[in-house]
């Protein structure tokens, strides 16, 4: 199965990495390694996640504290949002 990013997902995710590369360097990978964990069971099992807007599952990541809103077909997986989860929620309503 196919994953996609849109623009603001990859720009969230940019923007993650970089910070936590900041705060130590290496953490960044460490996050991306997780995210890569996360969308292996993504493929793996799409719908193992709730809904929790319209057709929009949210995947947590188990050590960040992260989202992966997507939505998932029966060839594709598009990210819609890496979201922080520590931001207000009304932000979900943009995806």
């Amino acid at each position: 199965m196919k994953i996609r990013f849109l623009s603001r997902a990859s720009d969230e995710l940019a923007e993650a990495v970089h910070y936590y590369n900041e705060q130590r360097p290496g953490l960044g990978n460490e996050l991306l390694s997780e995210l890569d964990s996360t969308l292996a069971t993504m493929e793996a099992f799409p719908s193992a996640w709730p809904v929790i807007r319209n057709d929009v599952r949210r995947a947590l990541l188990a050590r960040f504290p992260y989202g992966v809103l997507y939505r998932a077909n029966e060839s594709e997986i598009t990210v819609a949002a890496f979201m922080d989860l520590r931001s207000d929620p009304k932000d979900i309503d943009t995806v």
